[in-house]
């Protein structure tokens, strides 16, 4: 892994982000509860886990050494997985945005030496681990596009056109 990767990952994740956020927007909140049949069952409750993710990554990363981003009062709260991090869509893309750019801070503050360091962390079941923190950050990037594929696949569901993540159009 290496900084250009990241900083090119972060950039695709705050560009897609906002691409799919221009569709969500224009959804009913019938369409953005509206159930399906996977795991993460409505884009709402996709976009729930993918924000409580990310909040909580952007917290551990932390961890290996001091981070200017992570000072921000908006760091100080907690959100534990199943709670519910927004009242409706508005709420989420207002903080989905912030939040990115919160990912963008803490990408420009990565340095080459960090990324072959090891971070230890404990995951949301306690469970502690010790990873290679530039393959942890690749991981939450690649997390994102698991479940923006899946916000796809409803969508289509719905009949919702959507071409929102092909990382190409922005090389």
């Amino acid at each position: 892994m290496d900084l250009k990767t990241i900083k090119f990952l972060a950039d695709y994740n705050q560009i897609t982000n906002n691409n799919m956020n221009k569709l969500i927007a224009n959804l009913s909140d019938e369409e953005w509860n509206r159930k399906f049949g996977g795991y993460f069952s409505s884009i709402r409750s996709l976009c729930n886990h993918l924000y409580i993710c990310d909040f909580n990554w952007l917290k551990r990363f932390s961890l290996l050494r001091e981070f200017e981003y992570i000072k921000e009062d908006f760091f100080k709260k907690d959100l534990k997985f199943g709670s519910h991090a927004f009242e409706d869509k508005y709420e989420y893309i207002q903080k989905r945005k912030e939040l990115d750019e919160y990912m963008k801070g803490f990408v420009e503050e990565v340095k080459e030496e960090d990324l072959d360091q090891h971070l230890r962390y404990k995951d949301s079941h306690g469970d502690e681990h010790n990873q290679e923190y530039g393959l942890v950050i690749l991981h939450v990037f690649n997390h994102q596009t698991h479940h923006r594929g899946m916000i796809s696949i409803y969508l289509e569901e719905m009949k919702v056109e959507n071409d929102y993540s092909n990382i190409m159009d922005i090389i």
